[in-house]
């Protein structure tokens, strides 16, 4: 039996593979085929790396076939991943879309890349991302523009842009992006995936190229909210040697995964701030509640228009952290900046500090509302980006940054858990996505009901005709 790219997810594509009714090269290989036949068109990826796939497809093979000294090593066996090309990799470039790290070999993986290595993953490549991941559409000066598989005329968002793409179309089951002001969730939800970000030190940002040592989250973009569960098992946990990882125990995320939304208070995003969007985005959004209703819940719609001051904190911490990290060759050679990420971090470089330090207080706030927020409801329910995929065409990256992080960015700024799961699709045939919020530390409860919506819908299962 071949492997159905069309139709298969993380889960399912496990448990075929560990009852051995394709082998893991054999799935290697369909990914493949399909990165040669879509990449020229989509420009998912910057790097490929074919034969390294294949040594670790052969790997899982035997591993497989024998007797794994460590069961954490059969947790993803032989399953193809993408890295968003931020994430350093031994012997094999990291350029970050930046003609800066153009030529950036590093000498070891980034710790997430080791965690999923160990857990059986076969790594296909490294994805294309909006220049240092400043930016949400995906435009790159010296990459080239990824392309929206719904729409090739239309951004995948950012700066996960190649990873989302290449979910979205089958040329990888899972891969791993980043997240400052929305940067999974938004590309998830403009490519018709899923998107999770994690509590802030969650998973480790060792070894990954930073945008913001504040804001910066790692996460798994899927095709369901069952494999982003499987995902952050394998990626989750304390590591010593990065200080924004928190040391506190990880749930079993896939333990209660089934157990659904029976009793559970929800609360739906409201009020002007929310409502200022794309009316078939709220319509969407209003009926995927209508769902986790009719499953059992109460759902009741809840004023958040504070979040407006959120985002706009988060995005001068991201422009003013971002500005810190590249600011010599901010200084040295600006012209090699594209000129919306080059504007942005001059903007964040003529942040004064009491400005930032506004900002920072901004976020104790924000994380102090929603403690006492998190103690009346389970989850919150929002729309993930406030209109479809923009075309590529006429798109000001700046302003689409503004726009697209609305309801991203606050859950950056505190650090909460958020997930994106497809949840309709509007007269164009765009994809809209459902974000979830959960209490820090509670990705499993965000999980949970992004599972128990799918169960109850097709979303996840529809896939773009190219």
């Amino acid at each position: 039996m071949k492997p159905d790219l069309a139709a298969i997810d993380l889960f399912t594509a496990r448990e075929q593979l560990c009852r051995r009714e394709f082998s893991a090269l054999e799935l290697t290989e369909a990914c493949l085929r399909q990165i040669e036949r879509l990449n020229p068109t989509i420009n998912a990826f910057i790097t490929l790396t074919p034969e390294l796939a294949r040594q670790g497809a052969l790997q899982a093979d035997a591993l497989l076939a024998g007797q794994p000294s460590n069961p954490e090593q059969l947790a993803l066996p032989g399953m193809p991943i993408a890295l968003k090309d931020l994430f350093e990799t031994a012997g094999i470039r990291t350029t970050a879309g930046s003609k800066f790290f153009a030529d950036h070999i590093p000498a070891e993986d980034a710790r997430v890349v080791q965690k999923l290595k160990f857990s059986g993953c076969v790594v296909l490549g490294k994805t294309n991302t909006h220049e240092i991941a400043l930016g949400v559409t995906g435009v790159n000066p010296h990459y080239g523009a990824v392309k929206n598989p719904w729409d090739l005329t239309r951004v995948t968002g950012g700066s996960s842009s190649g990873s989302a793409a290449a979910v979205a179309t089958g040329m990888c089951l899972a891969a791993l992006g980043t997240d400052t002001g929305g940067s999974i969730r938004i590309p998830a939800s403009l490519c018709g995936v899923v998107g999770l970000k994690p509590t802030y030190g969650r998973v480790s940002t060792g070894g990954v190229v930073p945008l913001s040592w504040n804001l910066d989250h790692v996460g798994p973009l899927t095709r369901t909210a069952r494999d982003a569960a499987m995902m952050l098992a394998a990626m989750a946990g304390f590591d010593p040697h990065d200080p924004a990882s928190a040391d506190i125990p990880v749930e079993d995320y896939l333990a209660h995964l089934e157990d659904g939304v029976r009793g559970w208070r929800v609360a739906l995003a409201a009020g002007e701030y929310v409502e200022a969007s794309d009316p078939q985005v709220l319509t969407g959004v209003a009926e995927a509640a209508q769902v986790i209703k009719d499953l059992g819940a109460q759902v009741e719609k809840v004023e958040m228009s504070w979040l407006a001051d959120l985002a706009l904190a988060n995005g001068r911490m991201a422009q003013a952290d971002g500005a810190a990290f590249h600011r010599e060759r901010l200084v040295e050679r600006p012209d090699w900046f594209g000129a919306d990420v080059r504007q942005r971090l001059e903007t964040g470089a003529a942040l004064t500090s009491s400005e930032y330090a506004l900002a920072r207080r901004t976020q104790a706030e924000g994380r102090r509302r929603f403690e006492m927020f998190f103690e009346q409801f389970d989850i919150l329910l929002l729309p993930t980006t406030p209109f479809p995929a923009p075309p590529i065409e006429g798109t000001q990256a700046i302003e689409a940054a503004r726009q697209l992080t609305r309801f991203t960015a606050p859950f950056n700024l505190t650090g909460l858990p958020a997930l994106s799961v497809p949840c309709g699709f509007t007269g164009e045939n765009l994809p809209i996505g459902l974000q979830i919020i959960s209490k820090h530390w509670g990705e499993a409860k965000a999980l949970q009901a992004g599972h128990a919506f799918q169960q109850a819908t097709e979303w996840h299962n529809c896939r773009p005709n190219i």
